[in-house]
């Protein structure tokens, strides 16, 4: 993208009001732009007698593995078991353990402390891989599954703005993968690091693919290696529109932000064109999502599914949590998403898994933010609005 600034920009519409553009105010023509809710459903305190309110497919359950965890995010697990949890507002790492196999973490307790906003984690090569907003760290795991000192794998990067969240992830070709967001809902970044998903190698980085407004959530699919991200889509822009998106992460790809999304629909509310071209030429060259989520879901966290506990058709689907919305009534998300693959690992679609957390309309106890897949091929969900973490596990006989 061009280097100019823009500001953030703020839509907010009105019968007869104006487009705030950069703290200018433009002309709109009535009926041009959407009216937009603030609602944020009233949050409930956790306790076990809420268990009874999730819903899962036939044939499964869930437990408490572990709570009281605070704003606890991003998950990650080890072949021995051993989960590791960041959470940002404390800036610390943390490891559970289920030492008697009964689904309950026994142990828990920070392993790192003292990095600000923690967020993206990642496991490989004998290494727990941690983000915060301006640096990437590596720390080798000892025997015990506690990290040793960290070393600096990548800093300097750009931070500031919104979304200060960053995904982190190890692929097949072990090589790091990082996302960071952008810093508005919708302007021109001044870093092109931002709203873009960077690749780390050997002490450098270089931009993978750009154009996702906040991606932090991706992963490969276990049959072919294709990279698939989870992007949340810009609000102000009504409660439907735009639709939050699963993309096929290319090497050198476009996904369209702040210009276009989904299927490259031009986005008409963005009040500045890509440079030396309009936004529906541009539309044209970007790549589409592959999958379309609810608007404002918020997806957080996506993993596939590379165990043999669950059903056999759930072998290469993916897990995606939507962490739920804040400028929609009625309020969507809040819930745990399926995505469906075929056997030759195309995407085919979407479901619900685990919903329940989001009751009566109004009232709310968890916000599914971090997934991760045990080795005996349980499914974690943590929730980092009650500091919950949830085992889900396929029971049926």
């Amino acid at each position: 993208m061009a280097s100019r600034s823009v500001l953030p920009v703020i839509v907010i519409a009105l019968a007869g009001a104006a487009l705030l553009v950069a703290g200018c105010s433009v002309p709109a023509q009535i009926g041009d732009l959407p009216s937009v809710s603030t609602f944020s459903p009233q949050r409930v305190a956790f306790d076990d007698s809420l268990l009874a309110r999730l819903s899962l497919p036939p044939g499964f359950s869930a437990n408490v593995f572990a709570r009281d965890l605070g704003g606890v995010r991003v998950l990650v697990a080890a072949p021995d078991g051993t989960v590791y949890a960041s959470v940002p507002s404390a800036g610390s790492v943390l490891r559970l353990r289920d030492l008697d196999g009964d689904g309950r973490a026994e142990t828990i307790g920070p392993v790192l402390e003292g990095y600000s906003e923690v967020h993206g984690l990642a496991l490989g090569n004998g290494t727990l891989y941690f983000a915060t907003p301006t640096t990437v760290y590596g720390a080798p795991i000892g025997t015990d599954g506690t990290p040793g000192t960290p070393r600096v794998i990548a800093d300097g990067l750009p931070s500031g703005g919104n979304h200060q969240a960053p995904g982190l992830g190890l692929g097949p070709d072990g090589r790091l993968y990082l996302t960071l967001g952008s810093t508005c809902n919708a302007c021109e970044e001044t870093s092109a690091e931002r709203a873009a998903m960077l690749v780390l190698e050997n002490g450098t980085r270089r931009v993978f693919a750009r154009g996702l407004r906040n991606t932090m959530g991706f992963d490969w699919q276990p049959a072919t290696g294709v990279l698939y991200g989870a992007d949340q889509g810009v609000d102000l822009r009504g409660n439907d529109l735009p639709p939050d998106e699963i993309n096929l992460i290319r090497d050198g790809g476009n996904y369209g932000w702040p210009f276009a999304y989904g299927r490259q629909v031009p986005d008409r509310l963005t009040p500045f064109n890509p440079p030396g071209t309009t936004k529906e030429a541009f539309a044209a060259t970007t790549e589409p999502s592959v999958l379309e989520l609810p608007a404002h879901a918020s997806p957080i966290q996506l993993r596939f599914y590379n165990r043999t506990a669950f059903p056999a058709e759930y072998r290469g689907d993916a897990f995606v949590t939507l962490h739920g919305s804040w400028n929609r009534n009625p309020p969507n998300g809040y819930r745990v998403a399926r995505l469906r693959f075929s056997a030759a690992g195309e995407p085919e679609g979407y479901e619900d898994f685990l919903t329940g957390f989001l009751y009566d309309g109004n009232r709310v106890f968890g916000r599914p933010a971090g997934l991760a897949v045990l080795p005996d091929g349980a499914l974690l969900v943590g929730d980092d609005f009650n500091g919950v973490i949830y085992r889900v596990a396929y029971t049926a006989s």
